[in-house]
This record gives C-alpha cells, sequence and structure tokens, in this order.
C-alpha cells in the first residue's frame, strides 16, 4: 500500500549513513552485465554506506564508518535488513487517458491483441482518451502514477509518447514527462510517435512516418523533450524499412534508439536494433536465433517484459537463451493501458524467475544495471558505487532472495532518491 511520499528532510546534516546492513548488494562491476556475468550482485555482508549532496561518498563493510562522524549525518540502521539500488523501470507508458477494462474482458473470451485493433480498439482507443485530456488531467494522472510507482521502489522510469500520434498530442505527453521532472521518481523520455498508424494514415504508413519525421521529430529535439525515440516494428504496423528510415533520421538528431521488436511476429527488429546500434531491443517474443545472436554480439540490451506476456496469456521472451548467448538482459512493466496495465515490480519478478527461468541474482541485474543500460544512465544510476547517485531501496527482509520467494508483494521499506528519503 502507497504509505505516502516523505517530505521533511533535516537540512543540518551532511548527508545521508546506512549502518548495519545485513546484505548490501552493489551491482557494482561492467555495466551493463552481459551473460553469466549477470550473477554478480557484488554482495558486501554486514555493509554500510554514506552519501552527500546526494551522490555515494563510500560504499563498504562496517569499517569504512571509522572516516566518518555519524553526527554529522541522517542515520538508518538496517539491522536485518537487504540494500539495493533502487529499481529501475526501463520501458513504460505512464502518461496516457482513458482504459480499456472492456477490451482485457474481450481477450479473456479468446480475442486477439490484433482483432481488438482491427476493431477501432487497442492502441488507438487510448489515443482517443489521450487526445481528450486536458495537460493538466495527464499530468494528474501520471502524477499519481509515479506515486505508485515509487512505492514498489522504482527510482528512475523510461516513459514513452505514443498515445497522441498527432504532433499536438505527442508533444503534450512529452511536456507532461517534462513537467513532473521534481518527481522522486526520475523520468527519462521517449518519444513514441510510431506506435501505431493513426486513423487518418490508415493504409499510409510510410506517409505517417515522412510526417514525424518532418513535423515533430524537430520540435522534440528542439526542446529536448526526448532521450530516445522508439518504434513498434511489427507486422501491420511498421515495416523494418519504415523503422530504419524513422531511426537513422532521429540519431542525426541526437536522439538515440529503441525499439518494440518481434513481439507478435518474427518480423527482423531484433537484427534492425543491431544494426543501427540501438540502446536497447523490447520484447522480443518472437525473437530469431539470429536476432539473439547479433543482440549479445553488438552489446543491446535486450529489455524483456514478462507482465505483457502474461497478461495477453502468450508465450514469455527467452530469457534464459539470451543469457546463455551472452546477452545483456533488462526487465521492466509495459505498464500501459492496453496489453499490460500494471506497475508491480514484484509481479514482473515473480515471472521473470518463474516462467523466463531467470535466477533471482539475474533479476536483480535485470532491474538494476542492465535496466539503467536499457535507459543510457548506467554511469549515474543502477549500482551502489562510490560518485555515483545515491538510489537506493531498503527491504524488509535480510536478503534479495525474499524479492521472488514473497510471491507478488512488495517487501520494499525506504526509498532513497538523491540521498534523501522520499518514501517509507
Amino acid at each position: 500500500m502507497l504509505r505516502g511520499v516523505i517530505l521533511p528532510h533535516n537540512k543540518m546534516k551532511k548527508g545521508l549513513l546506512i549502518k548495519n546492513i545485513a546484505e548490501l548488494i552493489t551491482c557494482r562491476g561492467q555495466a551493463p552485465k552481459f551473460g553469466k556475468a549477470m550473477n554478480d550482485l557484488g554482495i558486501i555482508n554486514n555493509g554500510a554506506v554514506v552519501t552527500e549532496a546526494g551522490i555515494i561518498e563510500a560504499v563498504g563493510t562496517e569499517e569504512i564508518l571509522r572516516k566518518f562522524e555519524q553526527a554529522d549525518y541522517e542515520i538508518i540502521d538496517a539491522a536485518g535488513k537487504c540494500v539495493l539500488p533502487g529499481f529501475i523501470d526501463s520501458h513504460n507508458h505512464f502518461v496516457f487517458g482513458g482504459y480499456r477494462a472492456e477490451e482485457f474482458s474481450w481477450r479473456l473470451r479468446g480475442d486477439t491483441y490484433m482483432e481488438i485493433m482491427e476493431r477501432g480498439g487497442g492502441i488507438a482507443n487510448s489515443v482517443r482518451g489521450t487526445r481528450e485530456a486536458s495537460f493538466e488531467e495527464l499530468k494528474q494522472l501520471a502524477q499519481k502514477r509515479l506515486d505508485s510507482m515509487l512505492a514498489f521502489g522504482v527510482t528512475t522510469v523510461e516513459g514513452k509518447s505514443g498515445y497522441g500520434l498527432d504532433k499536438d498530442t505527442e508533444l503534450k505527453q512529452l511536456r507532461v514527462m517534462k513537467e513532473l521532472s521534481d518527481h522522486p521518481v526520475e523520468i527519462v523520455p521517449t518519444f513514441l510517435g510510431a506506435h501505431a498508424v493513426p486513423a487518418e494514415y490508415k493504409g499510409r504508413s510510410g506517409e505517417y512516418i515522412d510526417f514525424i519525421i518532418n513535423e515533430v521529430l524537430p520540435i522534440v529535439a528542439k526542446e529536448k523533450l526526448a532521450e530516445f525515440c522508439d518504434v513498434f516494428c511489427e507486422k501491420g504496423v511498421f515495416s523494418v524499412e519504415e523503422s530504419r528510415k524513422l531511426l537513422l533520421a532521429a540519431q542525426k538528431l541526437d536522439l538515440k534508439s529503441k525499439l518494440h521488436a518481434d513481439e507478435i511476429v518474427q518480423l527482423g527488429g531484433a537484427e534492425l536494433a543491431a544494426e543501427l546500434g540501438a540502446v536497447s531491443a523490447d520484447h522480443l517474443l518472437q525473437i530469431s536465433p539470429k536476432g539473439i545472436k547479433m543482440l549479445a554480439e553488438k552489446k543491446v540490451v535486450a529489455t524483456l517484459l514478462p507482465a505483457t506476456a502474461f497478461s495477453l496469456k502468450e508465450h514469455y521472451a527467452p530469457g534464459r537463451e539470451l543469457i546463455d548467448s551472452g546477452a545483456a538482459v533488462a526487465l521492466a512493466t509495459d505498464f500501459n493501458p492496453g496489453s499490460c496495465f500494471t506497475e508491480s515490480i514484484p509481479l514482473v519478478i515473480a515471472l521473470a524467475c518463474l516462467y523466463m527461468k531467470l535466477t533471482p541474482a539475474e533479476t536483480v541485474t535485470a532491474l538494476t544495471i542492465n535496466a539503467a543500460a536499457a535507459v543510457g544512465k548506467a554511469d549515474k544510476i543502477g549500482s551502489i558505487e562510490q560518485n555515483k547517485q545515491a538510489d537506493i531501496i531498503i527491504l524488509d527482509h535480510p536478503s534479495y532472495l525474499y524479492l521472488p520467494y514473497h510471491i507478488g508483494m512488495s517487501i520494499v521499506e525506504t526509498v532513497v532518491k538523491k540521498g534523501k528519503i522520499v518514501w517509507k
């Protein structure tokens, strides 16, 4: 249950000191972690962390505390607790208007995702709701969703546009994210104008891509509204050629590439991600053996979304095969109003371990340092190391092994963002 954001902060103290940590998960080392290295969590027993000005000053065993005058710091006694980096939700669609509960009931009776889209449901349904919503309405909805994510231990989230499919609404979604920059959950914005072909461009997907490139991308870049450009590379949506054209145009404007790839049909989205040097390729339920090999070789993060497969009653992406092939895997919720209406990190953890065959350690890596790499921030967040941002969560249990064990339940006790307690 969300207990609320903690606002007071002791400004008289130099920083925050967390001591007596039963198990300190640092996730230090190479970023992202590939293959077998995903099991290396850099665990320190009987650990301590010292932060100053929102940055991690020292990490180690209790011995490091000899260098610090504890009275100068706000202190958290983490006896019997596990401490780890804040979770990073690296694929999320939290700015939208309208809901699609009826469509969920249709899926329960056996209607497919593509059938629902063909009758005007799916993304098109959310486009109507988002276009009709005011800026302030979207902001209030998005803020409430960020509050919920914070309670699950999320300290950074990637937010996608994609429910406007026109210039004004796409920009409105991105500007809402910018307006929420003071929320404890840090937002990494992604422009996903090519999420679907809008009704006014039906049968003219190529023309819509040209519209995005000529009319929308330049404004997104000029106002610095996004760090990434994403595209739904899928049969019946945008072809490999159209996706390539858009992402190359975005790269020229300094927007890094992401792809919704090989979710419904094996189209070659993963191969395109590797070809273009994308930061991540996401979904990947239908990825080919060649796609797996290329992602590993080109060091593209494979962001997997098990709650979406769960919600759609589809088979899961081959997480075990990706890791065994030497790829770097991240996990995310894919929170959205249609195919995956959940921001539950505990559900993602349970599904990854139980059905995608990831180890608990790999799952933690996938939600921290590898997720940080998937949003281009691994030099700043995702691990508990000296000089990194102090984004930290404390569990109400002595080990990370309780994360999948307490199935579907959040065991996050305290959330620290930039060295300040923001949820407890």
